[in-house]
């Protein structure tokens, strides 16, 4: 029987310990970004961003009606460098788990916007002669207490 008090004990000291170990953070954790970094090329961001309204802005706009992403934003800044990013593409979705099944999803937007996959496949490729792309982050939002 001591036995037993004295594990019980330890182990609402240890509970105790941990969930004020949790509340202790001055945020929550909020949205999930998902970014990508372009850099247009030279005298290409104009035909790019008109690119971008006629393709990426629609599938979005889909996306968000659809209750896939919360929101997204496009941001231009000037390059730090030359081969630096001057666009930044960014949708936000509600929490990481929004990510199970995300592909599969925005395929068949993709589909029903743009239509085949070669119609697809060849728009993509046409789009790498106005930029390059500078990788991506999943990035999630800290909301500060």
């Amino acid at each position: 029987m001591k036995k037993f008090l004295f594990n019980s004990a330890i182990l609402m000291l240890f509970c105790s310990i941990n969930v004020s170990a949790q509340t202790s953070k001055p945020y929550t954790d909020g949205p999930v970004w998902q970014v990508q970094f372009v850099n247009a090329k030279p005298g290409m961001t104009e035909l790019y961003l008109k690119n971008l309204s006629e393709g990426w802005i629609k599938e979005m706009r889909a996306a968000k009606d659809a209750g896939l992403i919360m929101d997204f934003k496009v941001l231009q800044a000037p390059n730090a460098s030359g081969n630096d990013w001057n666009l930044m593409l960014m949708y936000e979705l509600k929490n990481y788990a929004m990510l199970d099944g995300m592909s599969e999803k925005m395929d068949a937007i993709a589909s029903k916007i743009f239509g085949s996959e070669e119609t697809q496949h060849t728009n993509a490729v046409s789009r790498n002669d106005l930029r390059e792309l500078q990788g991506g982050r999943l990035a999630q939002e800290l909301n500060f207490k």
